[in-house]
């Protein structure tokens, strides 16, 4: 998805929709679902699983309570239903109070742990998602209030509180090139809700293949031109200077046009320096023309 801008476009012609349906619809416009984005609830979140965390403490203070009074028990029914299944199974049939406590106890931990261990599982996933693109923000923060909020009631602030936006799929490309690309990418033009501004859409698969086109260009050019111009050049000077700018324009490339760390970028412009170092030095260095 591109941005928003002013311009005239003609009327949309799809059947018209309101509320829900509406933004259910402009949301699923987006073919590469940068708009799934929604309320994380982190506070929520949190309370939830403090309050679960205390529940399984008050269990587990329980449970220890009652095998404290079973080691220092002298009753050998006690015992055989702290070290028996079957037996604690049969004396909670037949009514016994303590292993009807005992069962009690283990039927809710069965339930909460369960639950706790779910809600942690899931939190940690959540905890991985990634906040919105601004660009795209932006664009279904404006679509959505202008001119009037297209929901009513509470749900016209669920975009609000931006630090608690979650998008549910995110741009693997991160790279300087691709954002640039993608702010001035040619989209196709759908009018705003407030009939002043479009929207522009576009498909991320051309601009992945379009930086792809451009590494392999810079990349073939860097190596190939780098090693022509050190072959037509004789001054060690000049060669040495064409060495460092060389080198100097290939980090620089690496930097914008990929998502390599920073220990990444100097093991690459590493063996790229190494490699135009042993070409200067092998036999292309050697006495090339015979003056008459």
């Amino acid at each position: 998805m591109n941005g928003v801008a002013n311009r005239s476009h003609p009327p949309d012609s799809s059947p018209p929709k309101e509320g829900f349906a509406n933004v259910a619809r402009w949301i699923a416009l987006d073919q590469d679902s940068e708009t799934l984005i929604y309320r994380g609830f982190r506070e929520l979140s949190a309370r939830n699983l403090l309050y679960l965390q205390c529940e399984m403490l008050d269990l587990e203070k329980r449970l220890n309570e009652l095998d404290k009074i079973d080691a220092a028990s002298d009753d050998m029914e006690v015992k055989d239903a702290a070290r028996t299944w079957e037996t604690l199974r049969e004396q909670f049939e037949k009514g016994n109070r303590d292993a009807q406590t005992r069962m009690e106890l283990i039927t809710r931990l069965r339930g909460t742990v369960k639950e706790y261990h779910e809600a942690l599982l899931l939190q940690s996933e959540i905890a991985n998602l990634k906040r919105p693109n601004s660009r795209v923000l932006d664009t279904y923060k404006h679509w959505f209030r202008e001119p009037y909020p297209v929901l009513g009631g509470i749900a016209k602030t669920a975009l609000d509180n931006t630090d608690d936006l979650v998008a549910l799929n995110t741009l693997p490309e991160g790279d300087y090139l691709s954002t640039l690309l993608r702010r001035h990418w040619p989209a196709t033009q759908e009018p705003s809700r407030d009939g002043l501004n479009h929207i522009g859409r576009f498909n991320e698969t051309s601009i992945s293949i379009a930086v792809a086109v451009i590494s392999i260009c810079v990349a073939s050019f860097l190596l190939i031109g780098s090693i022509v111009g050190l072959y037509i050049v004789d001054d060690d000077a000049v060669r040495l200077a064409l060495i460092a700018a060389f080198t100097a324009v290939f980090a620089l490339s690496v930097g914008l046009m990929t998502n390599a760390r920073r220990a990444e970028i100097f093991a690459a412009t590493a063996a790229y320096a190494a490699v135009l170092v042993v070409f200067v030095s092998g036999e292309i260095s050697s006495p090339r023309r015979v003056e008459g």
